[in-house]
C-alpha cells in the first residue's frame, strides 16, 4: 500500500506540502540554531581568553568563523529545497525526501556547532595559556565542521530524489 500512495505522479493533500516546507524550515533553523550556539560559546572563550592575552584574540576567530558557516549549509538547502517544490507535479515521495534533506543538514549542522562551541571555548582559553595547542585545537575544529559538511552532502542528495 505504502509503495503505490509513494509512487503517485502528484500530491492530492496538502500534507505533502506541509512536509516539504518542514524539511525547508528544519534546514535552516537548527542550522542557524548551531551556528549561533557555536559562536556565543567560542566568543565567550575569546572574550576570557583576550582579557589575558589581546594580542591573540583574532587569531582565535577561528571557530567563529567556522561555525558561522554552518548557517550557510542549512541556507544553501533551503534555496534548493524551495526551487524543488512545485505546486503542479509534486509527490509525497519528493516531500519526505525534501524533509528528510532538511532535517539531515539541520541536525547535522546543529551537532556540529555544539561541538564547534565547546572546542572553540576550552581550546581558545587553553591557547591563551599555551600558544603550541592551536594547531590541535584547528584539527579538532575541521573535524567537528566535517559533521556538519557530512550533513550537507546528505542533504543534497536526498534532494535530489
Amino acid at each position: 500500500m505504502n509503495s503505490v500512495v509513494l509512487q503517485a505522479t502528484t500530491c492530492d493533500s496538502q500534507s505533502c506540502y506541509f512536509f516539504a516546507f518542514i524539511g525547508v524550515a528544519s534546514a535552516i533553523v537548527f542550522s542557524n540554531m548551531g551556528a549561533a550556539y557555536g559562536t556565543a560559546r567560542s566568543a565567550v572563550g575569546i572574550c576570557s581568553m583576550g582579557v589575558m592575552n589581546p594580542e591573540k584574540v583574532m587569531r582565535n576567530m577561528i571557530s567563529v568563523v567556522m561555525a558561522g558557516v554552518l548557517g550557510i549549509y542549512g541556507l544553501i538547502i533551503c534555496v534548493i529545497l524551495s526551487g524543488a517544490i512545485s505546486a503542479t507535479t509534486y509527490s509525497e515521495f519528493k516531500a519526505y525526501a525534501h524533509m528528510a534533506s532538511g532535517l539531515s543538514v539541520g541536525l547535522s549542522a546543529l551537532a556540529a556547532g555544539m561541538a564547534i562551541g565547546i572546542v572553540g571555548d576550552a581550546g581558545t582559553r587553553a591557547n591563551g595559556q599555551q600558544s603550541r595547542l592551536f594547531v590541535g585545537m584547528v584539527l579538532i575544529l575541521i573535524f567537528a565542521e566535517a559533521l556538519g559538511l557530512y550533513g550537507l552532502i546528505v542533504a543534497i542528495v536526498l534532494s535530489q530524489q
